[in-house]
């Protein structure tokens, strides 16, 4: 028989939350109610910020967290090319644009220098930069030191996009208590899922009360609030025309029991890549590593993402992505730069060499499959796979 195929991602589901979101159904509060107000009230503790927000998608985490700082047209936000298009996408919701800066090569984030170089090109030219965006690579944290000072030293808020992020730290900060605000995504396949789902973090009371009131409509109050009591309740006010960005009682009850196996899921991760990290380091890859972050910092491990040399290996990226499925094993690619899609290069002019470090990395960089689920013998045969094809194929 023919063994099973290894995706290259899948979410890790107990019996935990299927009773939650049963116990949810079978109590008839199916939208935002006392669920997310509890997820809420619990990631907030666990990445120590004073506020947590939920919402329906990373996407939207990001795009409440601009309107909050009010993103105006014709602005601009500093972030990376190497990223999923909502990072992007939700500056272009405002009619603003993104100034893409390369990344690191080793890590896959924002190259803290040419950002410094970035900003005093923007200056000098007479943009209006609003707001940093960095993005934590595979749940590598950036050097969210030097961002916080050049932004500081600049009057610029700093979003961050966290989706890769979770339970992530830099030094002894949790990501979710560092930028101004911080965007989490819950989707299928992220470290913490909700299904679809995501959760804006802030120290700032006012971010916060906005984030609240625009998730659902712009009403002044939640249907929680106007429906929880059995006393009539049901005066409202639209005070700015919001969105519908709330999260449902349903998603967030998978979400209550995600955050408390987060940091044991986050461990089997680690150890799944310690195993990759020994298996590969005699082969023609650069590995991803942690051991560079400053003491006390928490890679997340969302991906592992190894960097073909191809220079010694008879075999391109693509042709070895083909060759690991013909053996049953799913992998994946992160990330196509934004500069490379028709419309971000059409849009503002890139062309492929604009962030050659971004790139480069593009062209030679595969994600091995990495999620709790996966057993030994799973991870044995991605190993064993991934060893003999480089094996056969070097030069």
């Amino acid at each position: 028989m023919k063994d099973p195929f290894i995706p290259f991602a899948l979410p890790s589901i107990g019996e935990e939350e299927i009773t939650e979101v049963v116990d949810s159904l079978r109590s008839g509060w199916l939208t935002t109610g006392p669920k997310a107000k509890r997820f809420e009230e619990e990631f907030a503790a666990t990445v120590g910020a004073p506020f947590a927000l939920a919402v329906n998608s990373g996407t939207a985490a990001m795009h409440l967290a601009l309107e909050a700082i009010g993103l105006a047209e014709g602005e601009w936000v500093v972030t990376t090319p190497f990223t999923f298009t909502a990072t992007a996408e939700v500056i272009r919701y405002f009619n603003a644009h993104p100034l893409f800066v390369d990344i690191d090569l080793k890590t896959g984030n924002l190259d803290s220098e040419l950002l410094s170089q970035a900003l005093d090109r923007a200056e000098s030219e007479g943009k209006r930069v609003r707001a940093i965006m960095p993005v934590h690579f595979a749940g590598r944290p950036c050097d969210m030191d030097r961002i916080m000072e050049l932004a500081r030293k600049r009057s610029l808020k700093v979003v961050e996009d966290a989706a890769h992020a979770f339970p992530s730290s830099f030094g002894r900060s949790m990501i979710g208590n560092i930028g101004d605000l911080t965007c989490f995504s819950f989707y299928a396949t992220k470290p913490l899922t909700t299904g679809e789902g995501g959760m804006v973090t802030t120290a700032d009371e006012d971010y916060a009360k906005r984030i609240r009131m625009m998730r659902l409509h712009g009403i002044n109050r939640d249907v929680w609030d106007r429906y929880s009591s059995e006393k009539p309740n049901w005066y409202y006010e639209v005070a700015a025309p919001g969105f519908k960005y709330n999260l449902t009682d349903v998603a967030a009850a998978i979400g209550i029991h995600q955050l408390r196996k987060a940091e044991k899921f986050r461990l089997r991760r680690k150890e799944i890549a310690s195993k990759y990290d020994a298996a590969f380091s005699d082969m023609p890859v650069s590995l991803p590593s942690d051991t560079d972050l400053p003491p006390g910092s928490r890679h997340a491990w969302h991906l592992y993402v190894i960097r073909l040399y191809t220079d010694r290996l008879s075999i391109d990226r693509n042709q070895f992505i083909e060759q690991m499925a013909e053996r049953g094993i799913g992998t994946s690619v992160h990330f196509i730069p934004l500069h490379l899609h028709p419309y971000w290069k059409n849009r503002y002019g890139f062309s492929a060499q604009d962030f050659p470090e971004a790139f480069r990395l593009y062209q030679s960089c595969v994600s091995l499959p990495i999620y709790p689920g996966m057993t030994d013998e799973n991870v044995a045969t991605v190993i064993n796979a991934t060893r003999e094809i480089l094996s056969v194929h070097a030069t």
